[in-house]
């Protein structure tokens, strides 16, 4: 294993800067295809309305036209209804993990061509393409067991790779037709997935059960098996597999979560910074010496209770983003309902920008700002990486989470528009 650290360490360390640059990647190979025909957008996934909007990527980020990725509503929930272990498991989703609702959007991205969104959808277990232009489903691809979440496209936008949640597994899909190319075993409850950026690479971060009341530190033993899986992509075969317990315990954190959340790499990938479960800050881990190295608390809100069973998913603070240049890192502290800016040489934060359950954080087009959704609000809200200051609010649909950048026809405003 060693050995095959030395080898591929540039390759591998490039796994999840894919957060920063894998958008200006994607967004090469769809320039290249007819740039004249398209526009750079960011689309959001309103996670409780079962839409997405789809607004500006930088400036002010105007709302251009939205996306109904439930059109099939009916037919799945027959479906659903007709199957009681299949109804038993949408339900839990609602009462759990959904705080109510039902999650008809995680997780979408843009084919290259821009022509359609591919969506995965928690409550009805599956992955479906949408027609941008029609609103029709393309294809659907059910995932196996009851919860479909994250995913990550290939470099190449060709692919893209989806966690179902339950059944310890992602699914390799065929971006255009929906075929599955592979799929590969992972640890409890694989969450995040990130392509290196050659391609050759999948990382997976398994977060393990969020949604029992067995939060103490003492009680970490019950949340299941959480590491990080490492795939080659072409043959789907498990090369390395990363326990941040061990990095943790060795800086003497033993009651800190090894749940890795959002996370991202320097621009020379010789850095990592990741979020776990319960934590108000990060980390920073060094490739090289496979150390965690630098540890940043952040503010408490004091209006917050440190009661863990009160923190949604187990998330204290839910994502992270890097600037272009690397010297900043944008923060979104979730539960104690803030953004902030990081200098990523001090990790002195900037300003907390108020903000409602931010729920995750992107880079804009322009590179020039941090994109946060806010769930709590049904808006998403641009901080400027230079100044840590708040540029705009624009508000969506029910529950922003993933916002992601993305494409579509350049005259585009909406389906049957």
């Amino acid at each position: 294993m060693a050995a095959f650290r030395t080898r591929h360490l540039c390759s591998i360390a490039a796994a999840l800067v894919l957060t920063v640059t894998a958008p200006a990647t994607a967004a090469t190979a769809v320039t290249s295809a007819g740039a004249a025909a398209q526009r750079e957008v960011l689309l959001v996934a309103n996670n409780w309305d079962g839409t997405a909007d789809v607004i500006e990527s930088s400036g002010d980020f105007a709302k251009i036209g939205r996306i109904n990725v439930i059109p099939d509503k009916d037919q799945r929930m027959a479906e659903i209804n007709a199957d009681p272990i299949r109804w038993v498991a949408f339900m839990t989703i609602r009462n759990s993990v959904g705080e109510g609702h039902d999650q008809f959007v995680d997780d979408m991205y843009s084919t290259p061509d821009g022509s359609s969104v591919v969506v995965s959808r928690p409550s009805f277990a599956d992955v479906v393409s949408i027609n941008v232009a029609t609103g029709a489903v393309n294809w659907r691809f059910p995932v196996s067991g009851y919860r479909s979440d994250h995913m990550a496209v290939s470099p190449d936008g060709t692919r893209v790779a989806v966690s179902a949640s339950t059944s310890n597994t992602v699914h390799v899909l065929d971006i255009n037709t929906g075929k599955q190319l592979g799929s590969y075993s992972t640890g409890d409850k694989p969450h995040e997935n990130i392509f290196t950026k050659d391609g050759k690479y999948i990382w997976t971060m398994s977060i393990g059960d969020v949604n029992t009341a067995l939060d103490a530190p003492w009680l970490d033993w019950t949340k299941g098996d959480r590491r990080i899986t490492v795939v080659d992509a072409t043959t789907y075969q498990q090369v390395k597999v990363i326990d941040m317990r061990q990095r943790l315990d060795a800086i003497g954190l033993t009651d800190y979560s090894d749940a890795v959340r959002p996370a991202v790499f320097s621009p020379d990938e010789s850095k990592l910074y990741f979020q776990v479960s319960f934590f108000n800050g990060f980390f920073e881990y060094d490739i090289a010496t496979d150390k965690i190295t630098r540890t940043k608390t952040l503010p408490k809100n004091p209006a917050t209770s440190d009661d863990r069973t009160t923190f949604v998913n187990d998330s204290r603070h839910h994502g992270l983003s890097m600037s272009p240049d690397g010297s900043k890192l944008c923060v979104a502290g979730t539960m104690d309902d803030y953004a902030t800016v990081v200098n990523r040489t001090t990790l002195q934060e900037g300003p907390l920008v108020t903000a409602s359950k931010p729920y995750w954080a992107t880079v804009s087009g322009d590179g020039k700002s941090c994109v946060v959704s806010e769930s709590g609000a049904d808006q998403v809200t641009a901080i400027d990486f230079a100044t840590g200051r708040k540029v705009v609010s624009v508000p969506v649909g029910d529950h922003p989470q993933r916002v992601r950048l993305g494409h579509v026809a350049a005259d585009w405003t909406g389906p049957g528009n």
